[in-house]
């Protein structure tokens, strides 16, 4: 497959990154790589006989994918190389001591050795691979009040930490030598746990069906926040607030979106319970949907509250759609972030993805975003029609979903996209590529292809049209209408011719390429070829116990291959059945056969593809393909052999580059151009006119008024240009004068000050001689006065030195007179004393 149009649902890790542009989801019987900016496809498809996948789980550094199968004998488990260009299935698990149950999630260790994988509940179990040796490394039962989503991860740094949660449990497991040892106890009332992750290497957040987020830490809970169930904002809505409260109080009734809550009919109080259907971590905090249609991003906070609701990211409505307010009502099944964390990427429960680029929540902090389409829409329900044209290198589908959609298998895109009323059972795109037919339940409708829009163009009352086609020449087109085929001419709209003579519902309709000749089949095992000149029947080949579900033709229309009920491929000619070849224990659904004749195709109700060589061999001789997870409804191949394209009721459309078995491309006669032209309304083309014309108006007018303001603006200018400019003149002039006026003042001055200075200079000096003169006296005066003072003073000596010796004399006499006169008294008393 080159291309593949379609997601898988409800698939546990139904979608992750492998690096920053490339995106894994489930799709058909296997998982896509998709390229977000290329636009490459790369399928991954699954084992034999597999019935599509269940879980997906991609190893930390993104080398290895485990994968879980649902298929016929016993479930698969399966662990794919992802480095190789084409992934390369490395090993398959499978135990012997355990009972092959349905594995519904998986989980990688950090350093890849190790596998976590849960089966479904009641009787789940835990197992843990060493997935390298295809080795059960342990095993564990766990008990489950019921059934419900069952989730398994390993702690982000511990290789021998898993968690897993379920209805009624949240476990903490210890892997160590072949055991697993539950490490947490549960305490307080049982949750119904929808799913968990790892914010940090002891943090496990969980979202419970009450809108409950538990965090825990080491297995306790740490932190609980209670989620109330989101309406989508108003700036959303464009109706009445009675209309929009109808439609979301029941979103069961309008929009098939399943709550899994019974809605009583007693107004606007009942309204859905909020259930945490999908959370992931990333480098901030986490992000969950609590309610269909959004994702709230939580950051951590320094605060009381651990974490804090940051931004509110919606569904976008869909604009094709007759009630675009049903795409927002999706419920989100998985979660996750690129490697850097600048896109988030989910997927839905109706086969959609879209992303979200998280740089805005830096640059522009908006409360309210929204999400755009990953690629584009996709089928969410089973594909009934599916048609090619030669001109372009286009092809149309169409769905019980009850959109029309027109993709470009060379571009892979899609082109053109309308959802109607009813379902559509069959489509078929004229050669041109510029109109179709579409068969719904009420009516078939004759739709042109316009560039940006499907217009009806004619309705025809044919109810339960289940098979239509335009001739190959696009001139004509036939209906089937119960078991009648009505040939149309595509000029006048003409019932030119009925076909009658089927007395079953007719399955199957081909045009020869000369268009003259026409094979149909039915229920009641007829395949008839009519002329169309004569409108008869020209042969028949009836095997009754057959019910035939699909017929092609030869290029030369002269070989019939038809499928059925019968489990065989047959090959009819000249009214009877040549060739049988058996399918081996499946139902054949559809045939192609290449327009060189050498190739035929045959899709299987198992959704694989089986491709033979002409002439057919009853031995087994065919290359069997794995692609879709749901019968094959429609196969076709294009007009230059280059390509296959198979539709199935999975909702996937496959776009299959055909080789030989040499290795070549298949080549076509001549390589082909396909038109660019396109369909345009008259209205669309007057109104686009009349908006140009407007526009250019509009314009003109503007340019007008722009000139004229200039204008305006450019004389406003002038005027004060020019009174600015006076006003400085006579300002410079002003201020000249005064600088003269101020001018001769300072030379006025000037002189007066040196006059000043000079008188001045002549008083201080004089001052300076007085004071010199009278300072000369006053020291002689001074001088005179310390000599006659230095006289006195000597005088004064003198006096007193004499006087002094005059003193010492007198001393010296009394003491003498003393002494003679107390020795006279001794002498006097010393005699008394001997007397």
């Amino acid at each position: 497959p080159v291309a593949v149009f379609g997601c898988r649902p409800r698939v546990a890790g139904g979608v992750c990154f492998l690096e920053e542009q490339v995106v894994l989801h489930a799709a058909g019987a296997g998982c896509l790589r998709l390229h977000l900016e290329h636009k490459w496809h790369n399928f991954i498809p699954g084992t034999e006989k597999s019935r599509g996948v269940q879980a997906l789980a991609v190893s930390p550094d993104r080398r290895f994918l485990a994968m879980s199968e649902a298929a016929e004998e016993q479930p698969v488990l399966a662990v794919y190389e992802l480095t190789a260009e084409r992934a390369r299935r490395r090993k398959v698990l499978a135990a012997h001591e355990l009972p092959a149950r349905q594995t519904v999630s998986l989980a990688f260790s950090p350093d890849s050795r190790f596998l976590a994988a849960a089966t479904a509940p009641p009787e789940g179990h835990l197992t843990c691979w060493l997935w390298e040796k295809q080795q059960l490394a342990a095993a564990v039962r766990v008990q489950a009040a019921g059934d419900g989503p069952c989730q398994v991860s390993f702690n982000p740094q511990d290789n021998t930490q898993v968690c897993i949660t379920g209805n009624g449990f949240f476990k903490l497991f210890k892997y160590s030598e072949g055991y697993l040892k539950q490490m947490n106890l549960q305490r307080g009332e049982t949750e119904n746990y929808l799913c968990h992750a790892w914010l940090s290497e002891e943090e496990v957040i969980c979202g419970t069906d009450t809108g409950k987020l538990s965090l825990f830490e080491t297995g306790e809970l740490h932190w609980e926040k209670s989620l109330e169930y989101r309406k989508p904002p108003r700036k959303q809505e464009e109706d009445t607030t009675k209309e929009y409260e109808s439609l979301y109080a029941f979103p069961n009734c309008i929009s098939g979106v399943s709550s899994g809550v019974p809605f009583e009919d007693n107004g606007l109080q009942q309204h859905s319970l909020p259930q945490i259907s999908a959370v992931a971590a990333y480098s901030k905090g986490f992000a969950c949907s609590p309610s269909p249609g959004v994702v709230l991003l939580f950051e951590k906070t320094s605060e009381k509250e651990v974490y804090e609701e940051r931004q509110e990211v919606w569904l976008p409505q869909d604009l094709f759609s007759t009630e675009p307010k049903k795409s927002s009502r999706q419920d989100i099944t998985c979660i996750c972030f690129s490697p850097s964390e600048e896109m988030m990427v989910v997927s839905t429960n109706k086969n959609q993805l879209y992303m979200f680029t998280m740089l805005s929540t830096k640059l522009i902090r908006e409360k309210i975003s929204y999400f755009a389409y990953m690629s584009f829409p996709l089928h969410s329900n089973s594909i009934t029609g599916l048609d090619m044209c030669i001109w372009k290198s286009i092809l149309a589908t169409c769905s019980l979903d009850r959109s029309v959609r027109i993709w470009n298998y060379k571009t892979n895109t899609l082109e053109l996209c309308k959802e109607y009323q009813e379902e559509a059972y069959t489509v078929s795109l004229h050669p041109t590529g510029l109109f179709c037919l579409v068969g719904f339940s009420d009516k078939l409708r004759f739709i042109s292809l316009l560039y940006e829009d499907m217009h009806v163009f004619k309705e025809f009352a044919v109810k339960k049209c289940r098979e239509c086609s335009f001739s190959n020449g696009g001139h004509l087109f036939a209906v089937v209408n119960g078991n009648v085929i009505q040939i149309y001419s595509s000029i006048t709209f003409e019932n030119i011719t009925n076909l009658k003579g089927h007395t079953g519902k007719v399955h199957a309709i081909k045009w020869s390429a000369d268009d003259t000749k026409f094979v149909s089949c039915d229920t009641h095992g007829a395949v008839y070829e009519w002329n169309l000149l004569t409108g008869k029947k020209e042969s028949e080949c009836v095997l009754k116990t057959c019910m035939y579900s699909s017929i092609s033709l030869t290029y030369d229309a002269k070989i019939i291959f038809a499928v059925g009920s019968d489990q065989t491929l047959k090959e009819i000619s000249e009214s009877s059945i040549q060739h049988e070849v058996p399918a081996y224990d499946v139902v054949y659904t559809t045939v192609a056969v290449s327009h060189s004749g050498r190739l035929i195709f045959v899709g299987t109700s198992l959704g694989t593809i089986r491709a033979m060589k002409y002439p057919l061999t009853l031995k087994k001789d065919f290359s069997e393909y794995q692609a879709h997870a749901g019968a094959v409804t429609k196969m076709t191949v294009t007009s230059d052999d280059q390509f296959l394209l198979t539709a199935s009721e999975d909702g996937c459309v496959f776009i299959w580059k055909v080789y030989d078995k040499e290795g070549g491309g298949v080549k076509g006669e001549q390589e082909l151009e396909y038109a660019e032209e396109v369909l345009i309304m008259r209205s669309d083309i007057d109104e686009k006119s009349q908006a140009i014309l407007d526009l250019q108006i509009c314009v003109r007018d503007l340019q007008t008024e722009s000139d004229y303001e200039l204008r305006l603006k450019d004389m406003y200018c002038e005027g004060k240009i020019k009174a600015l400019e006076e006003s400085f003149t006579q300002e410079i002039d002003s201020l000249k004068t005064k600088h003269q006026i101020l001018q001769e003042e300072k030379e006025k001055q000037k002189l007066q000050h040196e006059v000043q200075l000079s008188e001045l200079m002549d008083k201080q000096a004089r001052e300076v001689q007085q004071l010199e003169s009278d300072s000369s006296q006053k020291l002689s005066m001074e001088n005179e006065k310390y000599q006659e003072l230095q006289v006195k003073s000597q005088k004064m000596e003198e006096e007193y030195e004499k006087q002094l010796h005059n003193l010492e004399e007198s001393k010296i006499k009394a003491v003498a007179e003393l002494k003679e006169h107390y020795e006279k008294k001794l002498k006097h008393k010393s005699v008394l004393l001997e007397e």
